[in-house]
């Protein structure tokens, strides 16, 4: 089933535990490889996302896209990266995008 890229613009993001990350704002492309390369959310939950930051996530965590968009992989929660902190660098796994 092919999925066009303007239906994915506000579908909501759900992460594998069934919380909702937010809505699809935008969608990056790798232009020369001709394919998504990731959904970006521009108001997440403060649950998921330190300050409710927009995020970037990676289209190879997307494990199905219908009525929502289901990841198989999210992190327990992101939180920006701070210069020399070792908690922020365990627990980030996707970088927060720059608002």
């Amino acid at each position: 089933m092919l999925v066009e890229m303007t239906e994915l613009l506000g579908r909501q993001v759900y992460t594998p535990e069934g919380r909702l990350l937010g809505e699809v704002d935008n969608v990056v492309v790798d232009v020369e490889a001709a394919k998504i390369d990731g959904l970006y959310v521009d108001e997440t939950s403060p649950m998921l996302v330190e300050d409710s930051r927009p995020t970037n996530v990676p289209y190879r965590w997307v494990s199905a896209v219908n009525d929502v968009v289901l990841l198989k992989y999210f992190p327990r929660r992101v939180s920006v990266k701070r210069a020399g902190t070792r908690a922020a660098k365990e627990e980030t796994a996707v970088a927060p995008a720059a608002r």
